[in-house]
């Protein structure tokens, strides 16, 4: 049987090796990207110095061969479904027993005048990242439409190679249609701190040209920024162009079930141009997360090779990076709290750390959680979502939930007080570390 792979990410070459581990399959992956599997969200690290592209490939350069998976650089230009069979820039067709779409995610653009000029470019893959070398060489401010985590990073990244940037974000607080009020506070407070041009409440109207290169934005406010190069970081769709004068079903993304099929016998989709026809609960159809697609690629291995399995990512969790302040979230904490949730809010003096819990107002049931600026053990938060512990065992197990407190302060005692000021018929014993089994295993 001939397994082809569309797509060099996490989630297509996760797929390809738990085939080979379980079977004797061919297998090509196609892929006009690299020779070479690397971790894309090092790609910030890459042009900031702290990393080499080679520190960024999780396997040796002979992963192929050792693994016997066959990968054809090209462009998949159409699909024969009919046929089984795909055609490639070039001329070349590759014929298929069972296909794989894996093409992650392109920048959005939403018809920007000047959005195709030199100069502006998102940043997603190995080459938007040697286009940005190229696009900043001896510029003195960039401006970053979009206010999510791509639109920090590259923010980040232009400011560690001295480049100033103004920061348009059309939203009134950063990132607020997915964080509660008080951490996006933080966050906008954070970003001014590191004299980043926050414009919030702001959008772009267009981009403006000089001898065919990006010279400047007008914003919605009729503002003129002047700038050498724009990025567009609002935010990624799926990448499903190749599907689209296809049988194959799709709306944002490719729509599968939850066995990653799609409508036309033996072709699936995983990672982030997939989009779930039915949703788990309280998830959202498509999960554009480096580990999702893991998981993704794992499980249509174990379905390809024969043991029929759906797709089960557990409970949700996330982490990320905003400038220098950690952030995880575990399980549920939506930027407003739904009608049967109540939460509590910490906040450190120094107003980079804080905890926010949320749980069921009538069962106590610990619903999901932030954290900024204090690292927290997942598997622990993982068993207590699982055997749905109260929030009052959570909170009593804050030590044991500390990642390392010999190297971070401690503020669980803290926590623990103003709960009980705020919650006073919530009582909580804040436990010892040494009461981590018990709280996993009961």
């Amino acid at each position: 049987m001939h397994i082809v792979i569309i797509g060099n990410g996490i989630a297509g070459i996760t797929c390809a090796r738990h085939v080979r581990k379980r079977s004797d399959h061919q297998i090509t992956v196609i892929s006009a990207e690299t020779k070479h599997f690397f971790s894309r969200t090092a790609l910030m690290y890459i042009y900031m110095g702290h990393m080499r592209f080679e520190d960024t490939k999780p396997y040796e350069d002979y992963f192929w061969q050792k693994n016997r998976i066959n990968l054809r650089q090209a462009y998949v230009e159409t699909i024969d479904v009919e046929s089984k069979k795909l055609n490639l820039s070039g001329g070349e067709t590759v014929p298929y027993d069972k296909l794989v779409i894996a093409t992650g995610s392109k920048p959005n653009k939403f018809g920007w005048k000047g959005q195709d000029l030199e100069g502006v470019q998102g940043l997603y893959s190995y080459q938007d990242l040697e286009l940005m070398e190229q696009n900043t060489k001896g510029i003195k401010r960039a401006v970053v439409v979009g206010g999510g985590l791509i639109g920090i990073e590259v923010a980040e990244m232009l400011q560690s190679r001295g480049i100033d940037v103004t920061f348009l974000v059309r939203e009134n607080s950063f990132w607020n249609n997915v964080l509660p009020a008080e951490e996006s506070a933080i966050i906008n407070k954070h970003i001014k701190e590191h004299h980043i041009d926050l414009q919030l409440g702001t959008e772009l109207e267009e981009i403006v040209e000089l001898n065919g290169r990006a010279n400047g934005v007008v914003t919605s406010a009729g503002n003129k920024i002047d700038c050498q190069a724009v990025f567009l970081a609002a935010g990624v769709s799926p990448n499903i162009e190749i599907v689209a004068d296809t049988t194959i079903e799709h709306k944002r993304g490719i729509l599968v079930n939850h066995y990653l099929e799609t409508n036309e016998p033996d072709v699936y989709a995983i990672g982030d141009c997939a989009e779930f026809k039915e949703p788990l609960p309280d998830r959202r159809p498509i999960e554009q997360v480096w580990y999702t697609g893991k998981m993704q690629g794992k499980t249509l291995a174990k379905n390809i090779c024969g043991e029929k399995i759906k797709y089960q990512p557990g409970h949700w969790f996330n982490s990320a990076k905003f400038l220098d302040i950690e952030y995880q979230t575990y399980g549920m904490v939506w930027a407003q709290l739904k009608d049967n949730e109540a939460d509590f809010y910490w906040q450190a003096k120094d107003g980079k750390k804080c905890m926010h819990f949320v749980w069921d107002k009538t069962t106590k049931v610990f619903k999901g959680m932030n954290t900024f600026g204090i690292r927290l053990r997942h598997h622990l938060f993982d068993a207590w979502l699982t055997k749905e512990a109260t929030i009052n065992e959570v909170l009593s197990g804050l030590k044991a939930a500390n990642f390392d407190p010999e190297l971070y302060d401690k503020h669980e005692q803290e926590i623990i007080e103003k709960f009980t000021q705020e919650n006073p018929n919530l009582k909580v014993e804040l436990k010892k570390r040494s009461a981590f089994k018990k709280l996993i295993f009961g």
